[in-house]
C-alpha cells in the first residue's frame, strides 16, 4: 500500500524527476485514493535536493481564495506577515484555509501579467499544521 498526493502543475523538471518512484506506484496502484494536501514526503529531504525550495512551517493562513481555470482549480494563500501570493492548482475545491497554520514547501517565480512583474511562491507541499 502507498499513497500520494493529488498533483500540482508546472512543477520544474528536476522536481518532477525526484517523484519518478510516487509516480510509478501510482501507474501500477488498483485503487487510487486522491488525498488533497495531505503529503507524507520529509520536506527536509526535498529542500537539501533541490537548491530553488525553500520550506515555512505553521503560517497563518489569512487568506484563501479558490478560482476555476479550466479544468483545473487555483488556489491562492496569502499568509500572515508576507505581502507575497502563495499559489498551486488541483483538480478540485478543498475546505477553506483561512485561519489555519500550514507547513509549506515553495519556490519563487515571477509572473507577468499585463507588462508589470509580480513575485509570486509557488507551492509544491502544503499540509495542514
Amino acid at each position: 500500500m502507498s499513497d500520494t498526493t493529488g498533483f500540482i502543475k508546472n512543477l520544474p523538471h528536476g522536481l518532477v524527476a525526484s517523484f519518478t518512484s510516487t509516480l510509478d506506484e501510482a501507474l501500477n496502484a488498483s485503487l487510487i485514493n486522491p488525498r488533497l494536501l495531505i503529503m507524507k514526503s520529509d520536506a527536509k529531504k526535498l529542500v537539501e535536493k533541490h537548491n530553488s525550495l525553500n520550506h515555512s512551517e505553521l503560517l497563518k493562513v489569512v487568506s484563501h481564495i479558490q478560482r476555476e481555470q479550466g479544468e483545473w482549480i487555483l488556489h491562492t494563500l496569502m499568509v500572515e506577515g508576507c505581502d507575497v501570493p502563495f499559489k498551486f492548482k488541483r483538480k478540485g475545491n478543498y475546505q477553506n484555509l483561512k485561519g489555519a497554520r500550514v507547513n509549506i514547501t515553495y519556490y519563487p517565480e515571477q509572473q507577468v501579467v499585463a507588462g508589470i512583474v509580480f513575485d509570486v511562491m509557488k507551492v509544491v507541499r502544503i499540509k495542514k499544521g
